[in-house]
């Protein structure tokens, strides 16, 4: 190979070192939101004895789906034309292939830095959706299910909505503007979330009624994770380090802390107290809200966004989640996914079509003049028909996923009831937390396998599989004293340990 080949493979002539820079650190932000930001999260929002589980649920996501995003789903989402729904499906794994420009074949546009920098880039975002919906399922969704569930939901469900909006296929034809993923991911993740919990089913009704966060300060840990890494999810979508890139890092903050302050308002005026669990549903809904409006809107825009996604989702979760028969009897979301992603990413969407500006638009690189308040009114309708696809396509196809896993693949969707009870232990052979060791002379405690063989043989006994047995004075699952459980409210990430 002569010196200047070398040299056009080193520092190609189409290569921005500094945009390659950024969009690398941004791809590597939004990683971190997935693993350790929601791994975290969730451990510490779940009762002790599902830790492990819900963390594990996300750590395998994460791989499971960059092994086939390389195989084949990469190139459905932003491939060559197949349907005016998807890309189609192949590998990216030779060396020829990601060292060269980056290039979107259906949008017809083109970056300045590498095809490998922009297929990892848009792994991580694929990869935290599946995270996103893994929230809804806790606490009950077989790990041999979710195995499965994750490369069909991906391959099905997340690349087609990608390929729609993003990667050059009908809805980016027809201009619905999602800037960085409030209908591509939090609207199919909340959608995918609400319809698997029912096809799941609900969690243990002890564990719906004390469903108390085992660790709050973990939580925090998580929440921060993912507000900060938020600023590589919104900040990497213009693919470079350009003006509007700053643009959507700064009012995806705005609107975020404006969202946290008014939902911790609400749990004021009507708990009587603020809750950090509520302002952490907060911060989620505002991250939601402004993400398909980030460097479209301008600063004015984002803080009303706020106000909107912290109110809205609020009373969906707090009044409708907690009244509504749907969610108290039918549709058991662990963590309120559908309340902080499918109703803020509408939400936000709607909000999107009303308050996108035509200098963002344009900053961003596309060649609409903005939305309603541009005099555009065509762009809120045209909003409406991209999140009516994005949920119908859903409704339907993680319908069929979940049938095709429990009754063609003859999975289980549901762990068993000896799970259940036990939690991690019995799932993984592991606890999450282990403050003391075996010794010598002691005698020792009655173990979590022992208190749910009691509880098992009482259900037998009385013949009521939903029977809450209390045992010396403790909750079996979690030895918890009974003053201590929470009430019934439905198990969601809420203000569900706030007392009046």
């Amino acid at each position: 190979m002569s010196a200047d080949q070398l040299a056009a493979l080193e520092t190609p002539a189409w290569l921005d070192t500094g945009n390659n820079a950024w969009q690398l650190t941004a791809a590597s932000l939004v990683a971190l939101q997935s693993v350790p930001g929601l791994c975290v999260l969730y451990a510490g929002l779940v009762k002790k004895k599902w830790a492990i589980n819900s963390m594990f649920m996300v750590f395998y996501a994460f791989a499971s789906v960059l092994i086939c995003w390389v195989i084949w789903a990469y190139k459905i989402g932003f491939g060559q034309y197949m349907l005016p729904f998807a890309g189609r499906p192949g590998p990216v794994l030779t060396m020829d292939e990601v060292i060269v420009q980056s290039t979107l074949p259906s949008a017809n546009v083109s970056q300045n830095f590498p095809k490998a920098t922009m297929i990892y880039f848009q792994f991580v975002f694929a990869a935290i959706t599946l995270a996103l919906i893994a929230g809804a399922y806790l606490a009950r969704m077989s790990f041999r299910a979710w195995m499965l569930f994750v490369p069909l939901w991906l391959t099905f469900s997340y690349c087609i909505g990608a390929y729609s909006l993003w990667g050059g296929g009908f809805l980016f034809q027809m201009g619905v503007m999602d800037y960085s993923g409030g209908y591509v991911i939090h609207l199919s993740s909340g959608t995918a979330g609400f319809v698997g919990a029912w096809w799941i089913g609900p969690r243990l009704k002890q564990d719906r009624e004390n469903f108390q966060p085992n660790n709050i300060l973990l939580a925090m840990v998580g929440a921060g994770i993912l507000w900060i890494g938020w600023n590589g999810f919104n900040g990497g979508d213009p693919y470079a380090a350009s003006p509007d890139a700053g643009v959507a890092v700064l009012h995806t903050n705005l609107c975020t802390a404006v969202s946290m302050l008014t939902w911790t308002c609400m749990d004021i005026i009507f708990y009587k107290k603020p809750s950090i669990i509520g302002a952490i549903n907060g911060m989620i809904t505002g991250l939601v809200g402004i993400t398909p409006a980030a460097g479209f809107v301008a600063g004015w825009g984002a803080i009303i966004i706020g106000i909107c996604t912290g109110i809205i989702p609020w009373i969906s979760m707090n009044i409708a989640g907690k009244k509504w028969s749907l969610f108290t009897h039918h549709v058991d979301d662990a963590l309120g996914i559908t309340h902080t992603h499918m109703v803020a990413g509408t939400l936000g969407g709607f909000l999107t079509g009303l308050f996108a500006t035509q200098t963002g638009s344009y900053a961003f690189g596309l060649t609409t003049d903005g939305g309603a308040i541009m005099g555009r009114g065509k762009q809120v309708w045209l909003q409406i028909v991209g999140a009516l696809f994005i949920i119908g396509w859903n409704l339907v196809w993680t319908s069929l996923i979940m049938c095709f896993i429990k009754y063609v693949c003859r999975i289980p969707l549901r762990m068993t009831e000896e799970e259940l009870l036990i939690g991690d232990d019995a799932i993984h052979g592991e606890e999450a937390y282990s403050f003391y060791d075996d010794v010598s002379g002691l005698v020792p405690s009655r173990t979590t396998e022992m208190r749910a063989a009691d509880m098992l043989e009482r259900i037998h006994h009385h013949g009521d599989k939903h029977e809450t047995t209390v045992l010396h004075g403790q909750d079996l699952e979690s030895g918890m004293p009974e003053s201590v459980r929470g009430t019934e409210n439905g198990g969601h990430l809420d203000d569900e340990i706030k007392q009046d």
